[in-house]
């Protein structure tokens, strides 16, 4: 029922037409009025579900903006079916299963309307109508804010989604419509939402925040192209696009996003031009799979707040950026997988923690007349099929300029290194690459250095100052062609000449040293650990195998340990049913060998580590099962690229026994920063990889911290199938301990002793220092100084006096 009246002016051709009526509820006065006919709606709530049919003109009275409420019970409040004027109303819905303004045909004008609901849909348009809507609010925390679906359009100028319980506006079915100066924020699902073939969204000068998921979600063979807008404050990425989406952004804005900034997936294209993509918590831009593509011009990638690459390339995708700006980055560019492609033109990448340009996995990297300034790596090309070019590029104020290592093979032409801490270019672990008309200035180490067996090509190449030496070549690698050098430093294997530059003439490196001076014995060569060979391995009868059985037995003799034990045995059972099932020409079961250990320290893990390599060894899994046990400190060099080659010396040590990482989490930091400690696990994910059956690798540490070190690769967690935890002892199991103890150094505990060490572990504090199985021997050790400072005080001693250990030598609680 109406709490007011509707005025109803009907206007027809003729002026002395026109009269004006008054009508107690709005459906008598729809019913009443033909088209142009305007409608005053007195201040009330209706409780009525309206349908316009005409076109006419539906508003509030003159100086009562928002006074009129349209509020019923169920149902669609408001369907416009018409070229209709709607004007400052206030429009109500209660039912979750429909809108509250439902638009369905013709070209009708919204204005300055307030709907606030809790509907499927605030506001919705279907089908073939076309509306402009303007200066209109939605508030809908129970569905979405505007939804136009099944081919419909519209226009929506200065209108604002102040809150939706699903996407703030939802495109789909086709649909176009054009959003210009729009607001969008506090939305439980995507800010704007296009998906389907044939959907498309254009919007200029629009805000996108405050959303609980992604800012803008384009999927679905949809389109969408933002001008001049700005999508910030997200809680997931600040913009998503999956399977064969296309966005065009021009003049944009995407900040304070703590996840990627930009996530393409399937074939999805993103064209970026004039935009800015800053504060991220981690890409920028994060292209993925075969056919996916980002066209980046005039850009800028800025201001990370996370720990990963600004740009990550990878399964086959292809970015492409031109006069880009990428800087206060972790890493810049990470390109990886097969297929997968970066082309950089004249850009620049400043101001990063780690590496500007990595490239792996076979992937290809394309940069010209680029700039990279104040990195620790300009450009890291790190395996085997991995390469491209980088021309006319100038590296300036690194750690080191180019790295090349583990077979990768790119082609470095025209490019300029200054100022590098060390080597200009560094090849390693038989990389390649083929170096022309390269320059290196004033490095702190090497101009080129070129270890072993690398196969590398160097023409017409040139060093000026170089603190150890313009050119630094191992045996059995390098070919230079017509390469010079200033001689201001110490060039080990060139003659010095201070007089004229010297002039590297066309040989293998091996030839070359052998017909110029012998090198300058003062001159050391850097802090780089030679490649390892594998370890030797012991002939037959030089150790004893012990039986599965009798490691068993050893396993089953340590205190405690109960789950322990029985994991063990369990994979033990696994394994050696597996190897009789292959004897019997049957399938055996895949068993993961690789283990986390978690725990406090003193729980014998280490010892447990050492058995079950043996165990392995005793089945014929392994070849020696000998234990190899490693800390971060074994594992990451300060040089650049030494933690590789330290992580591979430690695994080909491992070789046919146990590669034990003790306190791994320590690998990756959680304010890691410019750490190479993620170099190291991603080199051991790697060797695991290549060679599974050599090497069995248990990683561990305390129960949290080795939780956030399995997330930290996504191939560390699927390497380690298996977590076994080592429970803290309980004071009985300490008292065992100690007896034990007694027992090897020959004491005994006298009467009482034993209940006091009960009640002394009992009352330890269990906090960080508490070493359980080392605090038991701790706690012995002392009882053992204490006993010998009392029995030195005696006159006699009987063999009692010396063997029997008494309350009063236990030590004072901490």
């Amino acid at each position: 029922m109406a709490q007011g009246t509707v005025q109803v002016t009907h206007t027809g051709t003729s002026r002395w037409r026109r009269r004006t009526g008054e009508y107690a509820s709005l459906t008598a006065a729809l019913e009443a009025a033909a088209d142009g006919d305007i409608l005053t709606i007195s201040p009330g709530t209706y409780r009525e579900n309206l349908v316009v049919r005409r076109a006419v003109t539906l508003r509030g009275a003159e100086g009562a903006v928002g006074s009129v409420r349209i509020a019923p019970a169920d149902g669609v409040p408001l369907t416009v079916r018409a070229s209709a004027t709607v004007q400052d109303l206030h429009v109500e819905g209660q039912d979750t299963a429909a809108p509250a303004l439902l638009v369905e045909d013709g070209t009708p004008e919204l204005l300055d309307l307030r709907i606030v609901t809790r509907s499927a849909s605030g506001l919705e348009v279907r089908g073939r109508a076309r509306p402009t809507v303007r200066r209109c609010t939605v508030d809908n925390p129970a569905g979405v804010g505007i939804g136009v679906l099944d081919g419909a359009g519209g226009l929506f100028e200065e209108c604002e989604v102040v809150a939706a319980g699903q996407s703030g506006v939802s495109v789909r079915g086709g649909a176009h419509p054009r959003l210009e100066r729009c607001r969008v924020h506090h939305t439980s699902g995507a800010g704007l939402s296009v998906t389907g073939e044939g959907s498309g969204l254009e919007a200029i000068g629009c805000e996108v925040y405050e959303i609980k998921g992604s800012g803008v979600q384009v999927s679905s063979r949809a389109s969408a192209h933002l001008t001049d807008s700005s999508v910030h404050r997200t809680s997931s990425d600040g913009i998503t696009l999956d399977t064969d989406a296309v966005l065009t952004l021009s003049d944009c804005d995407i900040h304070d996003v703590p996840e990627n900034a930009v996530d393409l997936r399937s074939r999805s294209v993103l064209t970026l031009t004039r935009s800015t993509v800053r504060r991220f918590g981690r890409n920028g831009l994060s292209v993925w799979d075969p056919g996916t593509r980002v066209d980046a011009n005039q850009c800028e990638i800025h201001d990370s707040t996370g720990d990963y690459p600004a740009v990550w390339v990878s399964d086959g995708a292809t970015a492409v950026l031109d006069s880009c700006r990428v800087h206060d980055v972790p890493d810049a560019l990470f390109v990886l997988d097969r297929g997968s492609r970066v082309d950089v033109v004249d850009s620049d990448l400043s101001q990063v923690r780690n590496t500007a340009v990595s490239v792996s996995d076979g992937a290809t990297a394309q940069l010209d007349d680029c700039r990279i300034r104040e990195a620790s790596t300009g450009a890291w090309f790190r395996d085997h099929g991995s390469g491209g070019t980088l021309s006319g590029c100038t590296i300036d104020a690194v750690q080191t300029g180019v790295i090349v290592t583990k077979g990768a093979d790119p082609v470095i032409e025209r490019c300029t290194v200054t100022s590098p801490a060390e080597a200009g270019f560094y090849v390693s672990a038989e990389g390649r690459g083929t170096f022309s008309g390269c320059r290196v200035t004033g490095s702190g180490g090497y101009g080129f250095h070129v270890m072993d067996r690398c196969r590398t090509t160097l023409r017409r190449c040139r060093t000026e100052r170089c603190a150890r030496g313009g050119y630094e070549f191992g045996e059995d690698g390098p070919v230079a062609e017509d390469c010079t050098s200033d001689e201001s430093g110490v060039l080990p294997g060139f003659a010095r000449n201070d007089a004229a530059p010297v002039s590297v003439a066309t040989a293998q490196t091996g030839g070359l040293l052998g017909a110029l001076p012998a090198r300058t014995p003062a001159v050391a060569r850097p802090a780089v650990p030679p490649e390892p060979g594998p370890e030797p391995r012991p002939g037959p009868g030089t150790a004893v195998v012990r039986s599965s059985q009798d490691v068993l037995g050893a396993l089953d003799a340590l205190v405690g340990l109960d789950s322990v034990k029985r994991e063990v045995r369990t994979l033990t059972n696994m394994i050696e049913v597996g190897r009789k099932r292959q004897e019997a020409g049957l399938k055996a079961a895949s068993v993961r060998r690789h283990l986390v250990f978690t725990g406090s320290p003193g729980t014998g893990k280490t010892t447990v580590a050492r058995l079950y390599g043996e165990i392995l060894a005793s089945l014929g899994v392994l070849e020696r099962g000998h234990l190899v046990e490693v800390s971060r400190v074994d594992l990451v060099g300060e040089h650049i690229g030494s933690t590789a080659i330290r992580t591979q010396e430690a695994f080909d040590r491992a070789r046919g026994g146990v590669l034990f990482i003790d306190e791994a989490y320590a690998l990756s930091p959680e304010d890691s920063g410019r750490d190479f400690g993620r170099e190291a696990i991603d080199t051991l994910v790697k060797l695991m990889e290549d060679h599974r059956e050599a090497v069995v690798v248990i990683v561990a540490g305390y129960t949290a911290e080795m939780e956030r070190f399995l997330t930290v690769n996504p191939g560390v967690a699927s390497r380690f199938s298996r977590t076994i935890t080592f429970d803290d002892y309980v004071p009985d199991e300490l008292l065992r301990i100690v007896r034990q103890q007694a027992e090897e150094h020959e004491y005994r505990l006298g009467a009482g002793t034993a209940e006091a060490l009960l009640k002394h572990f009992t009352a330890l504090p269990k906090g960080p220092a508490f070493g359980n199985g080392r605090t038991a021997r701790q706690t012995f050790e002392s009882m053992v100084e204490r006993h010998a400072g009392r029995v030195a005080e005696l006159t006699e001693v009987s063999t009692d006096d010396l063997t029997l250990l008494y309350p009063e030598d236990l030590p004072e609680l901490p």
